[in-house]
């Protein structure tokens, strides 16, 4: 007799969670690197912020032999990255209805029904968390910090988390325009002056990214307009405006700005939080920032859960998405649930330069 998959078996939800297709996310794709080494087995993860001197080797006499060099400076620092845990119910009565987009007449029995939406179900949390992921790395990089408020249940708030990634009480990744960009501002200067700043501290400069209002000031500008129209055909930038992969996020093309030939993205998307019907730009629409492929990564802490409802024994899973189901015998209820633990933060120290309200009157 062959054995019976138990599809409500954690080890086996997990198995279905990897075959998840993730949705693309762009700061996260672009800017947040995971890899095997940020999964850690533990609650706490390591806080690792490279500052790359490239100090210049000293000339030494041959009599001296050699002169030691200290290794490059980096931070070491533990945090517990924040718990997220959103989850679904299903009940008799939605085992019993017909799904969305089945036949009329379907002769679907209700367990093959209930695994049909369980595994919706946890595409649906997945995509949430993906989200919330992609509004982590957002902020990192906007301030250079991230600050995460938890909630106990649906109304009632709890701790206030913060973390940065900078020395001291203001951050070093701001920069300020002198004169707003659409009030006959210097948009190229400014960028260059950004590029500078990451280039002073040994990081490239490889990308613009813009809001959208930012990026109409930028494309008016009589500077960068003869810019384009001038040096098109050797390096001095093209803007052929296309769609991505990611939803709300266009690639213009690339623009040099002395010497540097950034990549151009317009950032448009927005997102909702539950109970809200306003929708918030994960990047300000007047903002200007410059900075590089790669520059971050996102960790993630171990998850410690009762996987057997007939067992006190705790179960640590280390991964980005760890499953469960709790069973409400009594009420006839599952309950899904989709639980991860990320923290965004980036590699060297500051690799990003961020420029606020480039366009508009000041209030």
């Amino acid at each position: 007799m062959e054995p019976t998959l138990n599809f409500l078996d954690t080890y086996m939800m997990i198995a279905i969670q990897e075959e998840i297709t993730p949705v693309p996310t762009f700061f996260h794709d672009r800017y947040f690197e995971t890899g095997a080494d940020d999964v850690f087995n533990a609650d706490k993860v390591l806080v690792e912020v490279m500052r790359d001197g490239e100090y210049m080797a000293p000339f030494v006499s041959p009599r001296a032999g050699d002169i030691p060099m200290d290794r490059e400076g980096y931070t070491v620092h533990e945090f517990e990255p924040p718990y997220i845990a959103p989850s679904r119910l299903l009940t008799v009565d939605e085992v019993k209805k017909r799904g969305f987009g089945e036949a009329l007449y379907a002769n679907t029995q209700p367990a093959e029904r209930a695994s049909r939406i369980q595994r919706k179900d946890q595409e649906d949390l997945d995509k949430s968390i993906s989200r919330r992921e992609e509004w982590m790395c957002a902020q990192t990089m906007l301030n250079n910090a991230c600050e995460m408020q938890e909630y106990t249940d649906d109304q009632t708030v709890g701790r206030k988390l913060y973390v940065k990634f900078f020395d001291g009480a203001h951050s070093e990744h701001t920069y300020t325009v002198a004169k707003k960009w659409d009030a006959g501002g210097n948009p190229y200067g400014d960028v260059v002056a950004m590029c500078n700043m990451l280039v002073d501290r040994g990081l490239p400069a490889e990308d613009l990214l813009l809001g959208p209002d930012a990026y109409e000031a930028l494309m008016n500008d009589d500077t960068i307009i003869e810019r384009i129209k001038t040096f098109s055909g050797i390096n001095g930038g093209a803007i052929n405006e296309q769609l991505t992969s990611y939803r709300g996020v266009t690639y213009c093309g690339k623009i040099n700005f002395e010497g540097n030939v950034l990549d151009v993205f317009v950032v448009r998307e927005t997102y909702a939080t539950r109970g809200s019907k306003k929708r918030t730009p994960f990047f300000p629409v007047d903002g200007a920032m410059v900075t590089y492929p790669g520059c971050g990564r996102l960790r993630y802490g171990r998850i410690t859960q009762m996987d057997d409802p007939f067992s006190a024994t705790l179960t640590d899973h280390t991964g980005t998405r760890i499953p469960k189901l709790i069973v409400d015998q009594p009420h006839d209820i599952r309950k899904l649930r989709l639980a991860s633990r990320p923290l965004a933060m980036p590699k060297e120290y500051t690799p990003w330069i961020f420029a606020e309200k480039v366009v508009g009157v000041d209030p």
